[in-house]
């Protein structure tokens, strides 16, 4: 079914036109500020990978142009249009970064001879065009180092693009990172990859069509860039707040932030620029406490600790503060004031969430009653575009109390399917829920006709009507919906039941991720593979030999469960992998087979038939899944 995108109902309409005169629209001071310091930019700012696939291409936002359209919030129209700005900008004389040109920033600290790099992007193809834009711009001035400020890909992927592995390994370019970055960086993207990556593609709106009636940005940044995702393992840890380095005559003075917008995560001040890289934990938006791809709930009691702590740093002298996302802000009242509010916000947030868990509300029950005060509210900073406050309490509850609202009959549910079958019996059969669910589509209950609907898709999938229903609905959400990531969700959703899945566009599980996995990472991401119903009844042993490193691993599949140790083991294993660590990450690259060792130089001892036998139990992740339907 192939339909067209529909316009805005009247309702979304109306809602739409009091949002407008509510929100304080004629304070332009994020325009003046996103503009200001302006270099030049790319023409056309496209770029494309050797196979001449386009990776990315920022003037397909060229639309976000003037006022808002009813199938736009105007809020999340304002914010695109600042976030659609690309080019090289000068932060203060020295440093400077070029936005639009990823998800991400890409930041440049000109040294005594080269350039330091901040945050390479997600891939190599647009992290190559922004350092060329830049030297365009600067002079050819060799990159001299590379600082990570936190774990997440669109941080590093593309650091290939600005160095190579033998500039580190030859000790000309040294890499900082915060500490745990490694462990982090790998995890996040080889254990869980393929469901945060399918997510991903709806959070991002990766294959949806850039107009006013689909993607316009994320609210963060436009979308993930699709090229060649890379790794280069730090060189040097920075493990306490405080540590002073001096990188081609730049001194650099670090914070340490870890378990606030990621793991692994650190700000860092330069004091002979004043300014402050705040990494992304004080960026013009509210932020994600639980992405809505999915990962390890962030915490913002101490994220509003550490934006204190910030403060008390390096308060009394900053002049400018940029981050890995949107755009700086100058002068020391504005600063201080920024990093208050964003300070504010997550000790609000964590706060009310408690004091109203502790009076039994459960996590939708506080998203729906909980109120921002009025400076927070109407602070364009705090706004919702990428995290919002309806789903960062519940995040905060579930951090808390987890998946379970002490209701014992919410304890053992039906799956989805099952309770979409009764439900539909419940309302008197399909056709008759159906009807509910058009009754509230036009009185403009969109939430509640988006419920009843999806119960109907689950339970007859192949009801046409269901599904062009709920797309329109999901489509509505989508248009009313200030949240970049909430609007690119919902016209996924739409865009699915239309026009069929679109799978996982953006892949970062790439080679040089998973050669970074250490041995024990490595066991683990196999281990998630096991089908163990299909390993029931099978039982052995492997051991792991690593040549180069004087480490003996003993893998045990037993009971559908494949576990490790590193101790001396009694008996005889089935079968011997020797091997280097620099080699072991073929076995999570399609090794797990005798030709598949021989061509990584694994040699294989024993009984041969044991990694068949293994191989025969993997069951990887689908990177198709079904999202909006069974």
């Amino acid at each position: 079914m192939s339909i067209r995108p529909k316009p805005a109902s009247s309702t979304m309409a109306e809602q739409q036109s009091d949002l407008r005169a509510r929100l304080p629209f004629d304070d332009t001071q994020d325009f003046d500020d996103a503009k200001r310091g302006f270099v030049g930019r790319r023409e056309p700012n496209a770029v494309l990978a050797e196979d001449g696939r386009t990776v990315w291409d920022n003037d397909t936002y060229a639309f976000i142009r003037g006022e808002a359209p009813d199938t736009v919030n105007p809020s999340l129209w304002r914010q695109s249009t600042l976030v659609a700005t690309d080019g090289l900008f000068e932060v203060v004389p020295g440093i400077y970064q070029v936005r639009g040109m990823d998800l991400s920033n890409i930041s440049f600290v000109e040294g005594e001879t080269g350039v330091i790099v901040i945050d390479p992007l997600i891939s190599t193809e647009t992290a190559a065009a922004a350092l060329a834009l830049y030297r365009e711009h600067r002079g050819d001035r060799p990159v001299v180092g590379v600082i990570y400020t936190h774990s997440h890909v669109d941080h590093f992927g593309g650091v290939k693009g600005v160095i190579t592995q033998e500039d580190v390994d030859a000790g000309r370019v040294p890499v900082l990172a915060p500490e745990g970055f490694v462990e982090h960086a790998v995890s996040e993207n080889v254990y869980a990859g393929t469901a945060m990556g399918r997510r991903a593609g709806y959070m991002y709106g990766a294959a949806l069509p850039r107009n006013a009636e689909g993607a316009l940005g994320a609210g963060l940044g436009q979308t993930t860039s699709t090229g060649t995702v890379t790794f280069i393992a730090p060189t040097l840890e920075i493990t306490t707040t405080g540590h002073e380095e001096v990188v081609d005559g730049v001194r650099i003075v670090f914070q340490m932030a870890p378990d606030t917008e990621a793991p692994s995560e650190m700000l860092f001040y330069f004091p002979d620029h004043k300014a402050l890289c705040a990494a992304e934990d004080a960026t013009h938006n509210l932020h994600n406490l639980l992405t809505l791809r999915g990962a390890v709930v962030r915490d913002p009691h101490v994220w509003a600790k550490y934006l204190t702590e910030t403060i008390d740093l390096f308060g009394a002298e900053v002049e400018a503060v940029f981050a890995s996302h949107h755009w700086p802000t100058w002068d020391n009242e504005r600063v201080v004031g920024f990093l208050s509010l964003q300070r504010d916000l997550y000790a609000y947030l964590h706060d009310q969430t408690l004091r109203m868990l502790n009076k039994g509300l459960t996590g939708p029950e506080i998203a729906e009653e909980i109120t921002l005060p009025p400076a927070l509210e109407n602070a364009w900073s705090t706004r919702g575009y990428y995290g919002s406050v309806s789903h960062n309490v519940k995040a905060v509850y579930q951090r808390y109390l987890g998946w379970f609202d002490g209701n014992p009959a919410h304890l053992w549910e039906h799956p989805p399917v099952e309770k979409a079958k009764r439900y539909v019996d419940l309302g008197g059969g399909p056709d008759a829920v159906l009807a509910n669910g058009q009754a509230a589509f036009d009185s403009g209950d969109f939430r509640w006709a988006a419920e009843v609907t999806s119960h109907v898709v689950f339970a007859q999938p192949d009801h046409d009507g269901a599904r062009e229903l709920l797309a329109d609905t999901l489509e509505q959400l989508g248009y009313g919906s200030e949240n970049g990531t909430w609007r690119n969700f919902f016209l996924s959703g739409a865009f699915e039941l239309r026009e069929g899945q679109f799978g996982t566009p953006t892949v970062t599980a790439s080679p040089d991720m998973v050669a970074q996995l250490s041995p024990a990472m490595l066991f683990d991401a196999i281990a998630v593979q096991i089908n163990g119903p299909a390993a029931w009844d099978e039982s052995l042993s492997i051991d792991v030999v690593l040549s180069d490193a004087s480490e003996r691993y003993r893998l045990r599949l037993s009971n559908g469960a494949l576990t490790y140790s590193s101790q001396p083991q009694h008996g005889d294993p089935d079968a011997t992998l020797t091997t280097t660590r620099r080699a072991l990450p073929a076995l999570a690259l399609g090794g797990l087979t005798a030709d598949g060792l021989a061509d990584a130089g694994i040699e294989l001892t024993g009984d041969p038939s044991t990694i068949d036998r293994l191989s025969a139990v993997l069951d990887p992740g689908d990177p198709d899944f079904a999202i909006v339907t069974p």
